[in-house]
């Protein structure tokens, strides 16, 4: 079985692509680990027995959800722009 190995994309090209590549690859890694902090969260006041209330997880959810949402759009909005050099 082969794996994709990471690439933002080449060092030789234009440097704000590769800094939203590796921008992109971060947001995502940091996204799968807010949602399984927030799981957590939930699973330790499952098991204390303490009902939280629903709108404070949801609530997390939207935020991690909208920053990568937001982050992982960068990259396509700037070249879709075009350069922007001055």
């Amino acid at each position: 079985m082969l794996h994709q190995a990471f690439d933002p994309g080449s060092v030789e090209g234009d440097p704000a692509e590769y800094l939203l590549g590796i921008l992109a690859w971060c947001v995502s890694a940091a996204g799968v680990g807010g949602v399984i902090i927030v799981g957590t969260q939930m699973a330790i006041q499952l098991r204390r027995g303490e009902m939280g209330e629903g709108a404070t997880y949801f609530r997390g959810l939207v935020i991690i959800l909208g920053a990568c949402v937001l982050a992982a759009t960068a990259g396509p909005i700037v070249r879709f722009l075009g350069p922007l050099g001055i």
